[in-house]
């Protein structure tokens, strides 16, 4: 086979690999495509209508897993596992959750399983004793997807950007803490700018379904992620493939009943560090200080930890 006639057929079998698999899918399938590093922005395009493109970041790791806001990158294969306290005024709340993730082709699925205990303290002035309640157990059990709309990357690629749509379903387990199905559609937009900052935005619009008081309550949510990937060459840590510190915004507002138009704006400060892979799998552990903004979020908290543990493979 002559060259040219080569170099066409690594081409057809990229762009077909890339629809079919994703990008993240493509090195498995077809390794001597994906080694051709250089495409003409012109012949990058694929997809319907051409929205997506071929030289994109997205599902290739750029993007690190947020701690509070919602993920919204391509994940292959990934589990995890997050534990939450917060603290404020006679409330004490700790949040562990389970987390896998799967991908196929460029459509993310996911599966959620959370556990929430809360401790409410209040002191009784008649009897001068303090009243401790708590309330605990699996929260709803969420399930996920979502998929890119559209792609552009700019010819010298230093910009990327992601825009997509998403659903979360939270099935209630009829626990004291889990009585109402929550649905959520949502849309995200994954930005690269450069060698390493990356801006990840989530909004939201969630819906309780079921009986008062709680039932029919309507919120949008809204979240912010700002991240700056520090490689091993520029800082070599042992064992350490990437260091990335992370800055969240998380918030939402109320739409009606009482609360409407309380808002609730919490930030974290954190880290995520990309260790060196054990076999197929890489571990990604990650540190985060969380703190309210505003009225709403200094009444909803004081101070709050989390710590996330995931897995790629």
């Amino acid at each position: 086979m002559d060259t040219a006639r080569q170099r066409n057929r690594i081409a057809a079998n990229f762009i077909f690999a890339t629809l079919l698999l994703g990008p993240s899918g493509l090195r498995a399938a077809h390794p001597q495509a994906a080694e051709a590093t250089e495409v003409n922005p012109a012949d990058s395009r694929y997809g319907p209508f051409g929205m997506f493109d071929i030289r994109s970041v997205y599902g290739k790791g750029a993007f690190p897993e947020p701690f509070l806001v919602d993920d919204s990158d391509l994940e292959v294969n990934e589990l995890r596992l997050d534990w939450l306290h917060q603290e404020s005024k006679g409330h004490v709340s700790d949040s562990t959750k389970a987390e896998w993730e799967k991908g196929f082709g460029l459509l993310t699925v996911e599966l959620e399983v959370p556990y929430e205990r809360e401790t409410f303290s209040s002191f009784d002035p008649v009897s001068r004793k303090t009243n401790i309640d708590r309330s605990e157990g699996v929260g709803n059990i969420s399930i996920g997807a979502r998929h890119p709309l559209l792609q552009y990357v700019n010819n010298d690629e230093t910009i990327d950007n992601t825009f997509g749509v998403g659903l979360e379903i939270g099935i209630p387990v009829n626990s004291p803490v889990s009585k109402q199905t929550e649905i959520v559609p949502k849309i995200f937009d994954d930005l690269r700018i450069g060698d390493h900052f990356t801006l990840q935005t989530v909004v939201g619009y969630s819906l309780l379904l079921g009986s008062s008081p709680e039932g029919g309550a309507q919120t949008f949510e809204y979240g912010v992620v700002l991240g700056y990937a520090i490689p091993h060459r520029e800082l070599p840590l042992p064992g350490v493939d990437q260091f990335i510190p992370i800055f969240e915004l998380r918030g939402d507002t109320s739409l009606n009943h009482a609360e409407a138009g309380r808002n609730s704006l919490v930030g974290n400060v954190a880290f995520r560090v990309n260790l060196r892979a054990i076999g197929a799998v890489q571990p990604r552990l990650g540190v985060g200080y969380v703190f309210p903004i505003d009225r709403g979020g200094r009444d909803d908290l004081r101070w709050g930890v989390i710590t996330s543990l995931v897995f790629d493979f």
